[in-house]
């Protein structure tokens, strides 16, 4: 049985300030996939992610969501996005665990519409689903590192994407709370079959999680099942892939 492709990248190329960052990518990721993309820095990783999100626009090829060229799909809440806490979210901002977890609802009902009680219970259900229901109603800004990222995962996941990326989400989180993130990965792919892809600077974590790696270098250098990676890493990557995006 062939699975169905909720991501197609074909033949991507992109260049900043004409510095080749992705040259000819092509790569497809199947739905229920856990996709781990690791590299050296300036690998292109984090770009190829801003290009999936419509964030960047490819000099050449084309990327296709849910079989629909990505120039036509408007559907982007079916894709959550979680990036590095410190980029993405003003810690310092006076709003609660509940209400962080509200504004991942606003691409899905605009920006001045009212909370529904039934937009209320998917709110509460995400933050519960991360395991910071005790928590709903403290500052953002009062949380330790991993419980501010847990908070992060609840609002990506808030209007029940199909898909959720996530650009280097374990950095500055300790080592107890970073098991903790990946049994909610765990959790979220096996009960909503929801599509994971992650780059992360912690390639072993990341490893024992992911179904699928890319090796990405520019271009794609490996892309298949995580234990043919190992397999040959030592021989082919271990010098590199040991460093960020």
């Amino acid at each position: 049985m062939i699975s169905e492709k909720v991501i197609e990248i074909k033949n991507i190329s992109f260049q900043y300030d004409r510095e080749i960052v992705l040259n000819q990518i092509h790569l497809t990721v199947p739905k229920g996939s856990f996709l781990g993309i690791v590299g050296p820095n300036g690998s292109g990783k984090s770009t190829l992610l801003k290009l999936i999100l419509g964030l960047l626009r490819p000099d050449e090829g084309e990327i296709l969501l849910f079989g629909e060229k990505q120039s036509k799909f408007r559907q982007w809440e079916r894709i959550g996005f979680v990036s590095q806490k410190a980029n993405s979210f003003n810690t310092g901002f006076p709003a609660t665990v509940f209400e962080v977890v509200a504004s991942g609802l606003t691409g899905k009902l605009g920006l001045f519409r009212f909370l529904r009680p039934k937009h209320k219970r998917e709110i509460i259900q995400a933050i519960e689903q991360v395991g910071m229901k005790e928590f709903m109603y403290r500052k953002i800004g009062e949380l330790s590192g991993g419980q501010q990222q847990r908070v992060f995962i609840a609002r990506a996941i808030v209007s029940r994407p199909e898909i959720l990326i996530l650009d280097e989400p374990t950095v500055g989180v300790d080592a107890k709370n970073v098991q903790s993130f990946y049994k909610i990965l765990k959790s979220l792919k096996e009960q909503r079959g929801i599509t994971l892809l992650m780059v992360s600077h912690d390639i072993d974590a990341l490893l024992s999680e992911a179904d699928h790696v890319v090796y990405l270098n520019k271009r794609v250098q490996f892309y298949g099942d995580t234990d043919e990676y190992k397999s040959i890493r030592g021989e082919r990557f271990s010098l590199v892939d040991q460093h960020g995006s």
